[in-house]
């Protein structure tokens, strides 16, 4: 890559083309995230953090335990209890004793969240009809499909020679 091709995708830019693909799938998961929050909030439910959101993706249909969502979060037990102390103080997850090991809790989403998880179907749907307004279906066609594709196994890429600058 060359110095200019670099300089292209590390400068910081207020232009989202100009920013890498990394930053321009993160920057159009909060813009559709935002509007759904705000949306959420809108019809009455309560404001959850983007945690509290991954936690219920996260959750098996026969429950999951505390410490397995920790690992797909990347968090700490310590602070899946505190998301979870929360989304149950909202009604939205219930922590149950697991009934194949007595030891250990499952948590499990309440029959509230069925409901929230309706509503925010619905509202998808709309951001999505919105944003092909915007860009048009032909594009969000294909953008559907370029996100559906395998995309394999992340590539194991050998840093730069020369290692961490401490400059």
């Amino acid at each position: 890559m060359s110095d200019a091709e670099i300089s292209a995708v590390t400068s910081p830019r207020d232009d989202r083309r100009r920013l890498s693909l990394p930053s321009q799938l993160l920057a159009a998961a909060d813009w559709f995230n935002d509007s759904l929050s705000t949306a959420m909030e809108e019809a009455g439910w309560p404001s959850l953090s983007k945690s509290q959101s991954l936690v219920f993706v996260s959750i098996d249909d026969e429950g999951t335990r505390p410490a397995e969502l920790a690992r797909r979060l990347g968090i700490t037990r310590q602070s899946m209890q505190e998301l979870l102390r929360r989304l149950v103080e909202h009604e939205l997850v219930t922590i149950d004793i697991d009934p194949s090991d007595g030891r250990a809790t499952i948590v499990r989403l309440a029959p509230r969240a069925h409901l929230l998880g309706r509503d925010a179907a619905v509202i998808s749907a709309q951001i999505e009809a919105e944003l092909s307004e915007r860009i048009g279906a032909d594009a969000l066609t294909q953008l559907h499909a370029v996100l559906e594709q395998d995309w394999g196994s992340p590539p194991l890429i050998v840093a730069p020679a020369g290692g961490v600058s401490t400059d």
